[in-house]
C-alpha cells in the first residue's frame, strides 16, 4: 500500500539553505517517505548565494534567509517555483513579489506550540529564582543565596499577548501555577475565556500584569509593541518574556527600562537584529552589536538564541510538514499551507 502511494509522488529538487547538522538529521529521516532530492547548503539564502539554487524547483528557507524581490527574481529566473519555509513566520518574504513571479510560498503553520510555551515558562522561572546566577555561583563554590530572592508565582497576574496555539499552551501551563490570567487578542478564544482567562485591552495588560509574555506575530501593528510609552504604564519591576519575534520590543527603550529598574527581569529568545548572529558560533569574535552586548551585561536578563522551538517533537513535525507540503505542490501545483498576500 505504501509502495503504491510513493510511486505516485513526484520528487522535486530542493535547495536547502541555512542547513545545520540537526536539520540534515531530521529532514533526511523524514525524507525517507517522500523521496525528494535535497541538497543541503550551510549558506544563508541571499542575492550572493542565490546562484546555488540554479536548476532547483524548490528552495527550503528559514527565518534568517533573505527572500526579498531581488532574491526571488534571481531564483525564479533559474527555475525555482516553490519557496518552502520551515518555520511559521514569513516576514522575511516579499509575498507580493512572489505572486508577481508566479511563485508559491508555503510554511509550517504549527509544529509544537508546547515547545515554545514551555521555553517561555522556563525563562520566567529561571529569571524569577535567579537560577542562571545560582548555577554560576555554585560552580565557583559560592553558596551564598544573597540577592537570589524571587517571588511566589501563584496568585500573580500574568498578561498573555496573543492566544493562538502557543499562547493557549502557555495559558494552560500558567493556570496550573495558580495565576490570574489576562489576555489580549483581536480574536478571543472562547474556550480560554470559559476557563477563566479574562480578555482585556493592551492598556490593562500593561497596567495590571506582574509578568507579560508575548505570543503574537510581528506585524506593522505590533512593531515595537513594548516601547517607552508602554513601559511607563507598567508595574515597576514587571517581568517581560518574548519568545515570538524580536521586533515586538523596542530594544533601546527596554534597555532604558532595565537601567531605571522599571523592568525587573527580561527573558528573550528572539532579538530584532538577530540575523547574522543567532544560529552561528561567534565565541571567538567581538560582537559589534552594541544593543545586544548591553543586554547581556544585565544580571536580570536571559537571552537564548531562538531555540524555543527546538525539541525533537518539533523538529520531526517541521520536517514532515515541510516535505509533505513540497509533495503536495509537486502533485497538485498548490498546497494548503500556501501563504496568500493580503490585499
Amino acid at each position: 500500500m505504501n509502495t503504491e502511494r510513493k510511486a505516485h509522488k513526484r520528487a522535486l529538487k530542493v535547495a536547502f539553505f541555512s542547513a545545520q547538522p540537526y536539520d540534515k538529521e531530521f529532514f533526511q529521516a523524514a525524507n525517507q517517505q517522500f523521496g525528494h532530492n535535497i541538497s543541503f547548503f550551510e549558506a544563508r539564502l541571499s542575492v550572493k548565494t542565490a546562484s546555488l539554487a540554479f536548476g532547483y524547483e524548490a528552495v527550503c528557507a528559514f527565518v534568517h534567509d533573505f527572500l526579498d524581490e531581488p532574491v526571488l527574481m534571481k531564483i525564479s529566473d533559474t527555475g525555482t517555483r516553490l519557496v518552502a519555509l520551515r518555520c511559521s513566520g514569513y516576514n522575511n518574504v516579499d509575498l507580493d513579489a512572489a505572486e508577481r513571479l508566479g511563485m508559491t510560498v508555503i510554511r509550517v503553520p504549527a509544529y509544537s506550540p508546547h515547545a515554545v510555551a514551555e521555553h517561555a515558562v522556563g525563562l520566567m522561572l529561571a529569571l524569577n529564582r535567579h537560577i542562571h546566577r545560582a548555577y554560576n555561583r555554585v560552580r565557583e563554590m559560592n553558596f551564598s543565596i544573597d540577592g537570589l530572592m524571587g517571588f511566589d508565582v501563584r496568585g500573580k497576574t500574568v498578561g498573555v499577548v496573543g492566544t493562538g496555539a502557543i499562547g493557549r499552551c502557555f495559558c494552560d501551563i500558567m493556570r496550573g501555577f495558580g495565576c490570574k490570567l489576562i489576555a489580549h487578542d483581536p480574536q478571543p478564544n472562547p474556550l480560554l475565556a470559559a476557563q477563566g482567562v479574562s480578555y482585556v485591552s493592551m492598556e490593562k495588560i500593561f497596567t495590571d500584569s506582574d509578568v507579560i509574555s508575548l505570543h503574537c506575530p510581528w506585524t506593522p501593528s505590533t512593531h515595537h509593541l513594548i516601547d517607552a510609552e508602554a513601559l511607563v504604564k507598567m508595574k515597576p519591576g514587571v517581568m517581560i518574556i518574548n519568545t515570538s519575534r524580536g521586533a515586538l520590543l523596542d530594544t533601546p527603550a527596554v534597555i532604558d527600562g532595565l537601567k531605571q529598574k522599571r523592568i525587573g527581569a527580561l527573558g528573550i529568545d528572539v532579538y530584532e537584529e538577530e540575523a547574522g548572529l543567532f544560529y552561528e558560533d561567534h565565541s571567538n569574535e567581538i560582537i559589534q552589536d552594541e544593543m545586544l552586548s548591553r543586554l547581556l551585561t544585565f544580571p536580570n536578563v536571559i537571552v537564548t538564541g531562538h531555540q524555543a522551538f527546538f525539541t525533537r517533537e518539533a523538529m520531526r513535525n517541521i520536517a514532515e510538514t515541510t516535505l509533505s507540503g513540497i509533495t503536495e505542490f509537486a502533485e497538485k501545483g498548490a498546497c494548503q499551507n500556501a501563504i496568500v498576500p493580503k490585499k
